[in-house]
C-alpha cells in the first residue's frame, strides 16, 4: 500500500440535489436508492503505543433497530459488551480485521488502519452494497462504492455498530497481552499513554507489541 493516495471522498450522493443529504439519514437514503446490504466500517486502536489495529465491517438487515448504538468511546466497557451480544443476536453480518504492531510500524498507522478496514470488508461472509466509513477515507483497493462520513460513529446505526465491534474485539486482545505482560497494566489502559503506561514503558521498557515508530516508545529505545 506503499504508494497508494490516500485522499477523502468526493462522492456525491445525491448528485442533482439542492441540498446536501443529512448524514443521519445516509443509511436510509441508500436503502431507498435500492442497496439492501449497507456495511459500516470502523477501526480501533489508532492511538495506543502497544498492540494491534482492529477494524470491524457490519452490516445491520434492514428494518432492524438495535436501540442504544452510539460511539463505542462514549459508552462503558459493561454497555459495549451488552450492544456487542446484541448485534450478535440481530442477525448482522460481522467481520474484523486486526493488523499488527509490525505491519503498523512497517506501514504507518493510518495505511494499517485503512488496511485493517479492507480485510474486515472482504472478510464478509455477505458482499456489501455499498460502504459507510467513519472517518475522512474511503477504503483504498475495494471495488465497491463508498462514503466516508465524519463522526458515523455516532449518527449512523451501522457504523456504530462497527466502532462497538472493534473496540470490544481489541479490548479483549489486549485482556490476552495483560496476560503475557503482567507487568503492563494492557487491561486498563489498553495501550494507550496513559500516565501509567508511560511509567511502566520507564520502568520495564518494551514489549514486542510495542509500536516502535511512536514517539514514546523511540524515546525509551533511544
Amino acid at each position: 500500500m506503499g504508494g497508494d493516495k490516500l485522499m477523502p471522498t468526493t462522492l456525491k450522493l445525491r448528485r442533482h440535489a439542492e441540498t446536501p443529504i443529512d448524514p443521519a439519514h445516509l443509511e436510509q437514503y441508500l436503502y431507498e436508492k435500492g442497496y439492501e446490504r449497507i456495511a459500516g466500517v470502523d477501526e480501533a486502536g489508532r492511538g495506543p503505543l502497544a498492540g494491534p489495529v482492529v477494524a470491524a465491517a457490519v452490516i445491520i438487515p434492514r428494518r432492524v433497530i438495535i436501540e442504544g448504538l452510539d460511539d463505542s468511546k462514549k459508552l462503558s466497557p459493561r454497555r459495549r459488551g451488552e450492544l456487542f451480544d446484541a448485534i450478535a443476536a440481530s442477525g448482522a453480518i460481522c467481520a474484523v480485521g486486526v493488523i499488527d504492531n509490525n505491519t503498523i510500524d512497517r506501514i504507518n498507522i493510518l495505511r494499517a488502519s485503512l488496511l485493517a478496514m479492507r480485510k474486515a470488508v472482504t472478510s464478509l461472509s455477505l458482499k456489501p452494497q455499498f460502504i459507510l466509513v467513519d472517518g475522512l477515507y474511503t477504503i483504498p483497493h475495494l471495488e465497491l462504492p463508498q462514503y466516508a462520513v465524519v463522526g458515523g460513529d455516532a449518527i449512523c446505526q451501522c457504523i456504530s455498530a462497527a466502532s462497538i465491534i472493534a473496540k470490544v474485539t481489541r479490548d479483549r486482545i489486549m485482556d490476552k497481552y495483560q496476560k503475557l505482560y503482567p507487568q503492563f497494566s494492557f487491561s486498563v489502559h489498553r495501550g494507550y499513554p496513559t500516565p501509567g503506561h508511560l511509567s511502566e514503558l520507564g520502568i520495564y521498557g518494551i514489549t514486542d507489541i510495542h509500536r516502535k515508530s511512536f514517539r514514546p516508545v523511540k524515546e525509551v529505545l533511544k
